[in-house]
């Protein structure tokens, strides 16, 4: 064996072994940054629930501002890399999203993506006008107040939904419901029109037909009975006085009309001058209902309208104790003295409008 051939003998193994050493350190790395890459994906990424509100044309970096301004991700790093392997900042999709804990970034990035939004808790009651409505369903959704104000005015849209601009008030029916925080003013009116349809169902249009009132007709004494009285336990009672005057053709005389006609819930007392205001909402002047509701009655003010107490009561005038609740008569004499105490009582206090 020559020289040369010696010196491969012991070059080859030399060889080998660093061959060796260079695949283990390849393997350790690739399998290192493998485990980094999939603990990017599945590993735990909710540093503590939350939510963030992502608007129209949002860019990426204004997404992630959002969620590190609410303390939401735990590695800002992994969201990163996950969002741009699965194109995120190119389907950026706005919406109300939550975030909970145990969430991974494959989660968090697929739900964005997919623009699965959580659905927002939006209560309207206490309203009286369609302003009120517009401004109260504005602080929980996207669209603001002047979008759903000129949505709610437009007559076409009231037709198309079987009301005018009297009654269209009828079809909001106060309680709590779920809508997604990109909901148009369109569906928005298209989801009260499906509720109110669910709420009239066989049974209560039974019993308005047994009245011999429309559901319209049933909103609009139970917006008078709402403004009467705060206690529910004296509202069927409410309800059956003006049922009683209905029957009887007489005029409804409810003050409550006349503060809606003049645009005022705040006069404490209704005066010979507030009387003679030109409105058809003026039961003072005008005899049978208004033409439609005088603000959004609520569900327990429909049913006392719809479950209204049998008696023969046809005056109510505020007690004198200021506790909320009514004195009820069945005679105009006996009416007349509940209301001179009353009146004393206001004096008393000094309350003069």
């Amino acid at each position: 064996m020559d020289l040369k051939s010696n010196n491969r003998l012991h070059l080859f193994p030399k060889l080998n072994k660093w061959v060796l050493i260079f695949f283990a350190a390849a393997f350790i790395v690739a399998g290192l940054r493998g485990y980094q890459l999939f603990q990017y994906i599945f590993a735990e990424n909710v540093k503590q629930s939350g939510s963030i509100t992502i608007p129209k044309e949002a860019t990426f970096q204004e997404v992630l501002d959002s969620l590190n301004a609410h303390q939401i991700l735990e590695n800002e790093k992994a969201f990163r890399w996950v969002a741009k392997k699965k194109n995120y900042p190119a389907a950026i999709k706005k919406g109300k999203y939550v975030f909970n804990r145990g969430m991974n970034t494959n989660q968090i990035v697929n739900m964005l993506r997919a623009g699965n939004q959580k659905p927002v808790t939006l209560t309207f009651n206490n309203l009286r006008f369609i302003d009120e409505l517009a401004g109260s369903i504005a602080q929980r959704l996207e669209p603001d107040s002047i979008e759903f104000l000129t949505y709610l005015n437009d007559s076409n849209v009231i037709a198309a939904n079987g009301f005018d601009r009297y009654s269209f008030h009828a079809m909001f029916i106060p309680n709590t419901y779920e809508f997604y925080w990109t909901t148009t003013p369109e569906q928005f009116v298209e989801r009260m029109h499906s509720e109110y349809q669910r709420f009239w169902n066989k049974e209560r249009l039974a019993k308005a037909e047994a009245l011999g009132l429309t559901p319209v007709q049933v909103s609009t004494v139970a917006s008078i009975v709402q403004e009467e009285t705060i206690k529910a336990d004296e509202k069927p009672r409410v309800a059956g006085l003006y049922l009683n005057r209905i029957k009887r053709g007489m005029l409804l005389q409810a003050d409550p009309t006349i503060k809606f006609a003049v645009g005022d819930f705040s006069i404490k007392r209704v005066l010979n001058k507030h009387l003679e205001v030109d409105s058809p909402y003026n039961t003072y002047k005008h005899a049978g209902l208004p033409p439609g509701p005088i603000n959004f009655p609520e569900i327990s003010s429909i049913e006392a309208v719809l479950n209204a107490e049998n008696h023969s009561y046809l005056y109510m005038c505020a007690s004198d104790e200021f506790n909320g609740y009514h004195n009820f008569a069945r005679t105009l004499r006996e009416h007349n003295k509940n209301a001179r105490r009353y009146q004393q009582a206001l004096n008393a206090k000094k309350i003069w409008k």
